[in-house]
């Protein structure tokens, strides 16, 4: 579930200090931290993701119908509305001040741009084979740029937080199949989560393909000293509570959108059925 798994610290760069005075401090780190951009790409994964189901689960069946149910479960406005809402609540009680400042560094500034642009990439098949290539050939080689990736990935739990983000996922999904019909006799939540927990292992090595990939792309242009700084920043009190309520915000979200994709493709699978 790739647009499931793909949940990273993803900041842009937004606007000029005076611009930014005259908005909530909230609304000013939605910004900072990219996360209106971040999510138009998510909206494209997650059409790319909605006709892998149609594939998988009722092949050529959709048509107009389910793509437009995808598109409605996706609907940006609606999925900045909730994001900025959960990523609000997540972080009421913190102070923003640091994470604001961070991210409309020099520093900030420069690698927004480098992960933006490589998440962008990301969506064309042909650079995320070739960006999993290039990491197979850096292992092969011990490039000590590995070290650094593995204290970013460590610093923010990217790996342990996007593989229960994804399983929180799946059985949102699963949940929402069973509750929308689509399993004849039924499905108890045991065996819900039985059949969640049997993909863990196999979460884990996708995850981690992808995310060191994705890290390797995006960082390639940055120097030992700057990466360094960027694994500081996030060691710190408020890179830590950012992160947090980061992926907090995006767990409340994906749960929402995979319930609510299992409970459309429950009704096209009925059909299919019958």
């Amino acid at each position: 579930m790739r647009t499931l798994l793909s949940v990273l610290f993803v900041p842009l760069f937004w606007a000029a200090a005076a611009a930014a005075q005259s908005v909530a401090p909230i609304d000013t780190l939605f910004r900072a931290v990219g996360l209106p951009d971040v999510l138009e790409i998510m909206r494209e994964e997650g059409r790319e993701y909605g006709a892998t189901l149609e594939d998988d689960l009722f092949p050529g069946r959709g048509g107009p119908r389910w793509a437009a149910a995808v598109d409605t479960i996706y609907d940006l406005d609606r999925m900045q509305a909730g994001m900025r809402s959960a990523f609000d609540e997540a972080l009421a009680a913190e102070d923003l001040a640091p994470m604001i400042s961070f991210f409309t560094s020099d520093l900030g500034r420069r690698i927004v741009a480098l992960e933006v642009s490589a998440r962008r990439a990301l969506l064309d098949k042909s650079v995320d084979a070739a960006s999993r290539e290039a990491l197979t050939d850096m292992i092969a080689a011990e490039d000590p740029r590995l070290e650094l990736l593995r204290a970013f990935s460590d610093a923010n739990e990217l790996v342990e937080t996007n593989v229960t983000g994804a399983m929180n996922a799946n059985y949102a999904f699963y949940t929402g199949l069973a509750t929308g019909g689509a399993f004849a006799d039924g499905l108890t939540e045991e065996e819900i989560l039985t059949d969640v927990w049997s993909q863990e292992a196999m979460i884990r090595d996708d995850t981690e393909e992808w995310l060191f990939s994705y890290l390797a792309m995006a960082y390639q242009p940055l120097s030992d000293t700057d990466l360094e700084r960027y694994i500081a920043f996030s060691k710190t009190d408020a890179g830590q509570a950012l992160n947090r309520g980061l992926f907090a915000a995006f767990d409340q979200m994906f749960v929402a959108v995979s319930l609510a994709l299992g409970q459309a493709a429950s009704q096209f699978i009925a059909e299919q059925e019958l």
